[in-house]
């Protein structure tokens, strides 16, 4: 075999290589870091067990479903949220599985925004159960309003919940986990921690900060490598968060249905995250075609992703300002639905 048709082969082979990482991108819906951990790395179900691991905004969505794939895991339970009966139903559907016992599930009410009462909060749950493995920090809202609609309250608001609710719980269960040198700090953030979209500037503002801080508490907890932080951002998943989101006043939601076709299924995003966390990875995305493709646009070509956004953007705000999901229509573009 001559050196020439040797080299024409590697190349052929590079090639075809390429495009078959390429269509697996495609496919993907998550980072690769976290597909290969989900292939070749820990599993929950060997890494999560015999824990207690409490998650904030457990009443719906995300957090919902995290409790229920976790009481699977016979994990030891604390939920919580404001809606005390819905975390009462949680805790019922959590008891079905049959891993669990009434004993496993601490149902505690938690208001994120209240910060004078995460100190007691915290206090009840380690007199219950004597230790906290897992802070899943998830409780959060979101927005829908254009910048010269919404009153500077609800950017407080944003503010208050999303960040400084989360990083006031953080302080308060942290210096418990330095103690034993062990423990997990878990944060749903969002794409929107990464990229930026129109009718969010307050949602993209405590996501970014959430990001940046627990970035920096990482390096500053190196001296306690049993004690790890997972900064999880998810892209559009099936849940309530659209419906719930505060538009131009604190007292006023959205409350229209959203579209969620183009959504990842709840239960997806939740077992990636369980992977995130049996593996301690640092930081994930998750999310389907094409908002994987932009965060990835985001981090590598920013150029192009401001380019891009700007162009989705203006659709964005054309669909919310005609009552249509701001988020579907250019989807479709992606993933046309077949009849």
């Amino acid at each position: 075999m001559s050196w020439e048709l040797l080299l024409w082969l590697l190349a052929l082979g590079t090639l075809l290589a390429l495009v078959v990482q390429l269509l697996r991108f495609l496919r993907a819906d998550g980072d690769l870091t976290l597909l290969w951990a989900e292939w070749q790395g820990r599993r929950p179900e060997w890494e999560l067990t015999d824990v207690v691991v409490w998650v904030t905004g457990a009443s719906s969505g995300i957090g919902e479903e995290l409790a229920y794939q976790l009481s699977k895991l016979g994990v030891s339970l604390v939920l919580s949220a404001r809606r005390a009966h819905e975390l009462e139903r949680v805790k019922r559907r959590c008891l079905e599985n049959g891993n669990l016992k009434g004993k496993d599930i601490l149902v505690l009410p938690l208001d994120l925004a209240d910060r004078s009462s995460h100190e007691e909060a915290t206090k009840t749950v380690l007199q219950e159960f004597g230790k906290i493995d897992i802070l899943v920090n998830n409780g959060g809202v979101s927005q829908r309003s254009l910048f010269m609609d919404t009153n500077v309250d609800v950017y407080k608001e944003l503010i208050e919940i999303n960040y400084l609710g989360t990083v006031s719980l953080t302080k308060c269960v942290l210096p418990h986990m330095i103690e034993r040198k062990q423990g997990k700090i878990v944060i749903v953030n969002s794409l929107l921690g990464i990229i930026s979209v129109p009718l969010s500037g307050g949602y993209c503002a405590s996501k970014h900060a959430l990001r940046g801080f627990f970035s920096t508490l990482q390096m500053e907890l190196d001296a306690y490598p049993g004690v790890t932080v997972s900064n999880i951002c998810p892209g559009p998943v099936i849940s309530n968060i659209v419906k719930n989101s505060l538009t131009g006043e604190v007292t006023k939601t959205l409350g229209s249905e959203a579209d969620q076709s183009h959504k990842m299924a709840t239960s997806r995003c939740v077992r990636l995250m369980l992977i995130c966390m049996a593996n301690d990875l640092k930081e994930v995305w998750i999310a389907e075609q094409p908002f994987l493709l932009m965060a990835y646009l985001w981090q590598y070509m920013p150029t192009w992703a401001w380019w891009l956004t700007n162009k989705l953007g203006k659709k964005r705000i054309e669909n919310f300002k005609s009552g249509v999901d701001a988020d579907s229509s250019y989807f479709k573009i992606w993933k046309p639905k077949h009849d």
